[in-house]
């Protein structure tokens, strides 16, 4: 039973991470183009990437909606629903008319399919991460519920796959013209087999056991956020914290990486989605291992090696960079995904052990997508700023470099969580 979770995890996950990834490759290749035109390609660039944060500020609002039905409903119909969701607006957004056709409404229908993704995105990371730790066996919990984590890196070389195919077999013109709308249409087909696969497997036994005891409670219980914010503020402001230094880091080396090399550089796309692309497939394949580590020496220690890791890691990165060296660009960004994937791999195990199951969705939820607001959401347009004003690197590994320190604290205060018995917590009131 937990392989079949565990798949169904990552499928659904990986279709979701496909679609929300797909808009953050788009918004630094076309979106500045076809939806925000203008004589500076950084200025249209960085419009972009403004809608492209506009997807983390509707995050919380799903971690809240989709935390209080999954902690009251279950996990799995939220998840389900948030996979039709994200899937609806990224087809929508591959039939979007453009600026040239209709002028700024084609901008606000962006803005708003973009909201609709990120509230869907707020609802699926926690559903997808405690259905499978819900499920799973204590000792090995870090291990299975890194799996639906290997669901970004996985979503993410599917999009930066299907868009690599396309640039190098359309011309620039063609691509621009529709070609950037056949990745935005494939979501359909992905959506149903994720629906198929994810509508086979059990509600989460912990969930169904927590709510039996609470059916036969005389006192109706308060909101699961309003329990949150009463009795485990400190958790979620450690997964809040816990967050940044892996969010800012992703988004930087994924996302920004194509503004860099494009347009900082002068090289061809090509050469940065490449090199997500082959980083990516180790990504993928390292973040379970990662999970595996944590198992076996705790949460705690990974965790604070990929933070350390990358504060250090991240220089090179762009010295790299600047090299021009398309073999030294994906030695970079291979290394810097792996370093990224040793805080991402225990992290699924490690937000769900910090909550008891009557509040485990909302508080995973919110702690993990608020920290998304002022981290992933603001990633690429702050180093894009940075690139702008200095015209250097620099500015941005500092900055990368002061959210590690953030990362770093939060995770050295939080309590070592490896090997927590769930059951135990919700017997126990904690």
């Amino acid at each position: 039973m937990i392989k079949k979770v565990v798949g169904a995890s990552l499928i659904g996950t990986t279709v979701e991470w496909y679609d929300f990834f797909l808009y953050g490759s788009a918004a630094a290749l076309v979106f500045n183009k076809l939806f925000f035109p203008t004589a500076d390609p950084l200025t249209g660039t960085l419009l972009a990437f403004t809608t492209y944060a506009i997807g983390f500020l509707a995050r919380p609002l799903g971690g809240l909606v989709f935390g209080h039905y999954g902690d009251r409903l279950g996990r799995k119909k939220l998840l389900v629903l948030s996979l039709l969701l994200m899937g609806g607006a990224t087809m929508l957004m591959g039939v979007l008319p453009t600026y040239a056709s209709v002028g700024v409404l084609a901008p606000l229908l962006l803005t708003f399919l973009r909201l609709v993704q990120g509230f869907a995105l707020g609802g699926e990371w926690g559903g997808a991460v405690l259905i499978v730790s819900e499920h799973g066996d204590p000792k090995r919990r870090g291990f299975w519920a890194s799996w639906p984590q290997a669901g970004v890196p996985c979503g993410n070389l599917l999009a930066t796959g299907v868009l690599a195919v396309l640039a190098a077999v359309q011309s620039d013109a063609d691509f621009l013209a529709w070609g950037w709308r056949i990745p935005f249409l494939l979501s359909g087909v992905l959506v149903v087999i994720g629906l198929w696969i994810r509508l086979s497997v059990s509600e989460s036994p912990i969930f169904l056991a927590a709510q039996e005891k609470r059916a036969q409670e005389p006192v109706q219980e308060k909101a699961p956020a309003l329990e949150l914010l009463k009795h485990n503020w400190r958790e979620v402001l450690i997964a809040m914290g816990a967050r940044f230094a892996e969010n800012v880091s992703y988004y930087v080396i994924t996302a920004f990486i194509l503004v860099y090399v494009v347009t900082g550089l002068g090289l061809s796309k090509s050469v940065g989605l490449n090199a997500v692309l082959i980083a990516s497939a180790v990504h993928l394949v390292t973040i379970p291992v990662w999970g595996h580590l944590s198992d076996r020496f705790g949460r705690k220690p990974i965790y604070l090696l990929g933070t350390a890791g990358m504060a250090v890691w991240i220089f090179v990165f762009f010295a790299l960079l600047d090299t021009r060296d398309p073999v030294l660009i994906t030695l970079a960004t291979t290394v810097g995904l792996v370093l990224h994937g040793a805080m991402y791999g225990p992290q699924a195990a490690f937000f769900s052990e910090l909550f008891g199951t009557r509040v485990r969705y909302s508080g995973a939820s919110v702690g993990y997508q608020l920290a998304s607001i002022a981290a992933g959401a603001l990633a690429p347009l702050i180093a894009t700023a940075l690139l702008q004003a200095y015209g250097s690197s620099a500015p941005i590994a500092v900055y990368v470099v002061i959210t590690c320190v953030i990362t770093f604290v939060s995770v050295l205060l939080a309590r070592e969580t490896r090997g927590a018995d769930l059951e135990e917590r919700d017997r126990v009131g904690v």
